[in-house]
């Protein structure tokens, strides 16, 4: 996988908000993509849209990633929230609320300077097309919250559940805010419902038909994992929920003191858990994927679990956005985009020993294709590269030819 040339940067980033933005017209999807934490423990307010801009033969598949310009009442850095996006009189926009940030400036001090606290409990509307953002406060909404879930259907979204770090609690809350879009000014209400799940970082897995899903993972306290799998359907009437039996959990699981992960679409789920040790093993996961498929002629949708191990501890370690995967069906890994097989072809290939990451980029070049071996710790498979903006449209070279230490890299 590789981007787009004119892709912006996109840097890890750690719990940040995610939501899938499907169009009518035929546009290919995109997801979008705002705030979370950087390896640097700074904070992001940027909003990203990532897109598949082509795929090909052999599996390649290119990324656009665009940074969306925000203006008016922008909602600051943060992480741990959720966006949704919203449909409403023909309009879209997206909902976002929640999160954790850094603390007032005027608040820091050299004791509490990384310490976080609950964003307000506001609401922030953002209009895709112009950028646009307005933020709302409604009365029902008292206390900020992270780690919740954010399920949408229509004009409407869900908060489920959720931590509150000023009180160390994870009460069973369950709110339904109504978003209409109206000319002029947009009109926001909000419910209280009854019956919420107490929980946190858990995941929703869409299956069967639209607006139903599978809520599995996270917590019920700072100590204890939330074995449980619940049934989520929404629909013109409300929201339901329904207990549902989970998988039969491995004793790696079972016994794990964390575990996170997230949704593969169509009822699946990518967990990991990290393997312990005395001493731990560095870098080292147990990743599972469980599962869900709706029983054939049956009333109301039941589910069946499997579940795949995979042992990565022999494996390099995995870096925060090291590589991305759009779920594909099994029919686009078989076939191409264009309805060709997927074989090789070795005009498909560029020739890397003249362009690409093995050109010789200066007469003093020590990088050789057949002996090449990696000489920083973040190379993998190619050499690290730097552009050089000197000459007639600039130049790529080896970061190894450059003589550059690896802190400067």
């Amino acid at each position: 996988i590789s981007f787009s040339n004119n892709s912006c940067y996109l840097p890890p980033l750690r719990c940040p908000a995610i939501s899938q933005l499907k169009f009518c017209d035929g546009t290919p999807e995109c997801y979008i993509i705002h705030g979370g934490r950087t390896p640097n423990n700074e904070l992001s307010s940027s909003l990203y849209m990532l897109s598949v801009d082509s795929r090909g033969c052999n599996r390649k598949v290119i990324l656009k990633c665009q940074e969306k310009e925000l203006v008016g009442e922008v909602p600051g850095p943060r992480y741990g929230h959720t966006i949704s996006v919203v449909h409403s009189r023909g309009k879209t926009a997206c909902v976002l609320f929640g999160g954790r940030s850094y603390m007032p400036p005027a608040e820091r001090t050299t004791e509490n300077w990384n310490s976080v606290v609950d964003c307000p409990p506001q609401v922030y509307l953002i209009d895709l097309e112009f950028g646009c953002c307005s933020a709302h406060t409604l009365p029902e909404l008292t206390d900020g919250q992270s780690f919740h879930l954010a399920l949408a259907r229509e004009d409407c979204v869900y908060f489920l559940g959720g931590h509150i770090l000023s009180t160390d609690c994870r009460p069973p809350r369950l709110f339904r805010l109504r978003v209409e879009l109206l000319l002029g000014s947009p009109v926001l209400s909000c419910e209280v419902l009854n019956d919420g799940l107490s929980i946190s970082s858990a995941i929703a897995t869409p299956i069967g038909s639209a607006h139903e899903y599978i809520i599995l993972g996270g917590y019920q306290s700072d100590s204890q994992k939330r074995m449980q799998c619940t049934y989520v359907a929404l629909d013109d009437v409300g929201i339901r929920m329904e207990p549902r039996e989970p998988p039969q959990w491995s004793s790696e699981i079972s016994q794990s003191r964390t575990w996170f992960g997230g949704s593969l679409g169509k009822g699946s789920v990518l967990i990991a858990i990290p393997s312990e040790g005395n001493p731990p093993p560095p870098d080292a996961h147990y990743f599972y994927q469980v599962s869900f498929q709706q029983a054939e002629d049956a009333e109301e949708p039941t589910q069946t679990c499997s579940q795949e191990s995979t042992d990565f501890e022999d494996s390099a370690p995995l870096e925060d956005s090291e590589e991305l995967y759009f779920g594909r069906d099994p029919n686009e890994m078989e076939y191409s985009s264009d309805g060709e097989g997927d074989t090789y072809n070795e005009e498909d290939e560029e020739d890397e020993s003249q362009t690409g990451y093995w050109i010789k980029c200066c007469l003093t070049c020590q990088v050789d294709i057949n002996t090449w071996e990696p000489f920083y710790s973040t190379e993998l498979t190619r050499p690290a590269m730097i552009y050089c903006s000197r000459g007639e449209g600039g130049h790529w070279v080896h970061a190894q030819c450059m003589e550059l230490s690896e802190s400067l890299l």
